[in-house]
């Protein structure tokens, strides 16, 4: 999945660094594009070097590489360079450099969305300690906002219940859906499943977690098995497909990168250990 990038390691603390030359500084539009170049299935990054502003904010280390924030007044012309968006990277970069991206992304975002205090609209300014905006007129602090989104692989005998959704991402995919206030995450499985798919469920067990940076998610991934002849009702606004595949006709996404792909490649592979 686009975590596993072992032996790489991914140092989120933060901390007080000013880039050095050497150290990326990715530049995203007010869209939140990234500017990059790709390159044999990696994706290059502008540095300070490029981009020598001052303001940058550091956002995180890989290994011994530092990634910074470029501020949003920054301008840069390099050859082969684009604006690539989020969708775009997950197709052209892999590895390390593209979970930067998705994780530079999702600070982006939230830097973007709460550049003013909700409280009394004065403009935010960085805390000076910790990994938070602060609003010098009233104090409020603000923290990245991580989304609970929840993964739902329904079981059937020898079949996965697969979707496909109206917009977005074409290919195939599970019942998903983001846990609602008060919920606890089994009844968010049980919610979404019935709202997609009109299906009820039972027997919900956990699998693993993925944090994943293009909806500023933390997605988490359970099993389920259908109760009853599982009568699918879809919800056409929702979704275009909802079927019950058998595991040998099940096709995955075409690439490694999501909870969603390895939980239907646990199923379609019969890996009881997995899913139970």
């Amino acid at each position: 999945m686009i975590q596993d990038i072992a032996p790489d390691r991914l140092d989120n603390a933060y901390a007080f660094h000013v880039p050095r030359t050497e150290d990326p500084v990715l530049l995203f539009d007010d869209k939140g594009k990234l500017y990059v170049r790709a390159q044999e299935g990696r994706l290059c990054f502008t540095t300070a070097k490029d981009i020598p502003d001052a303001g940058a904010v550091y956002l995180f280390a890989v290994n011994d590489t530092r990634y910074f924030l470029a501020p949003q007044t920054a301008e840069c012309v390099l050859p082969g360079f684009e604006y690539k968006g989020i969708r775009e990277l997950r197709e052209l970069g892999q590895g390390s450099e593209l979970f930067a991206a998705f994780t530079a992304y999702h600070l982006w975002k939230w830097y973007s969305d709460n550049r003013f205090c909700g409280k009394c609209g004065t403009r935010n300014g960085y805390h000076p300690l910790q990994r938070a905006l602060q609003c010098p007129q009233c104090g409020q602090v603000i923290y990245p906002r991580i989304n609970p989104a929840v993964i739902i692989g329904v079981i059937k005998d020898d079949c996965l219940l697969i979707t496909r959704y109206r917009t977005g991402y074409a290919h195939n995919a599970l019942v998903a859906g983001f846990s609602e206030i008060g919920e606890t995450l089994e009844q968010t499985v049980q919610r979404e499943v019935m709202e997609e798919t009109g299906v009820r469920v039972r027997n919900i067990r956990y699998y693993k977690s993925q944090p994943w940076g293009m909806a500023q998610d933390l997605l988490m991934g359970f099993y389920c098995d259908a109760e009853g002849d599982g009568d699918i009702h879809m919800d056409e606004n929702e979704l275009r497909y909802a079927e019950w595949v058998r595991r040998d006709e099940i096709v995955l996404q075409p690439n490694d990168l999501s909870l969603t792909n390895d939980m239907m490649k646990q199923f379609k592979q019969n890996n009881t250990v997995a899913f139970g």
